[in-house]
């Protein structure tokens, strides 16, 4: 079953939920800017599923999307953005590039998502990115970044979650505290025994949110906000987004973070 297995099928499934993350993106743009965004930049795009659902959620819609590998960039437009019909294909561009110098028209929103910007590690990199983001927003764009943290995200631990016909593990391999650099891995496993081995490998630094803050504004930012995922009756998180000033010292929480132009 691993040798049949496709990894980005796999990562589509357990990892991303583009409709909800499309739903985050209007309902807190509406809520700060108080319009309905039309123009997309998914950065660190992958298999672009993201910006497919964008333009295919509303006609105005029009979506790019960014990624320096020209290989999943190749999955994405053969499985995706091919079985959209040619009215939404029309209105979405693929981009192989570098996210901190691809040029596209002024867009919306910019959005960087499942921790993909934690590539660069050190600190005048990242920097630069945002500038980037910056510079190719609208005068009322906004940046959506996601993160997560808590005492948990230290840890070098192995979490299980089981699917239908699979299990994804999410394994926090090592942290390193002096630089932060922080390895992580994806596997897969399935019912007959056989594995998928570092399906996928991420060599990062664990940003924290005050650290993304303070460079949210230092690149010229004019205000942040956290969005703090709530709790079901049972204490579990639930999905759903709230702005807030202070957040719950949980041991495990993920957040988004949206820096206003």
């Amino acid at each position: 079953m691993a040798q049949a297995a496709d990894p980005h099928v796999l990562y589509e499934q357990s990892v991303q939920n583009v409709e909800a993350e499309v739903e985050f993106i209007e309902t807190a743009f509406r809520e700060l800017r108080g319009r309905r965004p039309a123009i997309l930049r998914e950065d660190f795009c992958g298999t672009a599923a993201a910006a497919c659902h964008w333009v295919s959620s509303r006609r105005a819609n029009r979506a790019y999307a960014v990624d320096i590998d020209p290989a999943v960039l190749a999955w994405g437009h053969e499985h995706n953005v091919s079985r959209l019909p040619p009215s939404q294909r029309k209105r979405l561009e693929l981009l192989e590039a570098d996210v901190r110098k691809v040029r596209t028209p002024p867009v919306d929103v910019v959005g960087a998502f499942n921790f993909s910007y934690w590539c660069f590690k050190d600190r005048a990199v990242l920097a630069e990115y945002f500038r980037s983001v910056l510079r190719s927003l609208v005068k009322d764009g906004l940046f959506f970044l996601d993160v997560f943290g808590g005492a948990e995200a230290y840890n070098e631990v192995r979490e299980k979650t089981d699917y239908d016909d699979f299990t994804y593990v999410w394994d926090q391999a090592s942290y390193e505290p002096i630089t932060g650099a922080y390895r992580c891995h994806i596997h897969f496993r399935f019912p007959d025994g056989s594995r998928m081995k570092r399906a996928f490998s991420y060599d990062w630094r664990l940003w924290t949110l005050p650290e993304l803050r303070d460079l949210l504004a230092e690149t010229g930012f004019r205000s942040s906000h956290v969005y703090w995922e709530g709790e079901d009756e049972d204490g579990e998180a639930n999905g759903e987004y709230s702005r807030v000033e202070v957040g719950e010292n949980d041991p495990a929480w993920i957040a988004y973070l949206v820096g206003e132009r």
